[in-house]
């Protein structure tokens, strides 16, 4: 049951990210200026985070208010907490080879 949380975890936001970006393109150019290498690396590296982006930048970053920043920093922790949670839950795993 772990390790299907687990996966749901990590591949869900990109799931989302991916249909997002198909079903909202305009969006998603919008959000990032046009440019198609920071949509791909969020995605890659910071699901949660490229999600958010898109949801609370949809003109740019000039127009992002100062509450616009918290759930950036929240979705920021979520993603860090979803990469360091693999590694401290494995933790006892190191050296063991049963």
């Amino acid at each position: 049951m772990c390790c299907l949380l687990t996966v749901l975890f990590l591949l869900g936001p990109r799931i989302a990210d991916i249909i997002w970006w198909i079903m909202q393109p305009v969006r998603w150019s919008t959000a990032f200026g046009g440019t198609i290498i920071w949509p791909i690396l969020g995605i890659i590296f910071l699901p949660f985070t490229t999600l958010m982006w898109v949801l609370v930048a949809p003109l740019g970053i000039s127009t992002m208010s100062g509450f616009d920043w918290v759930w950036i920093i929240l979705a920021v922790v979520l993603d860090i907490g979803s990469h360091a949670g693999g590694g401290y839950g494995n933790r006892g795993m190191v050296g063991n080879k049963s």
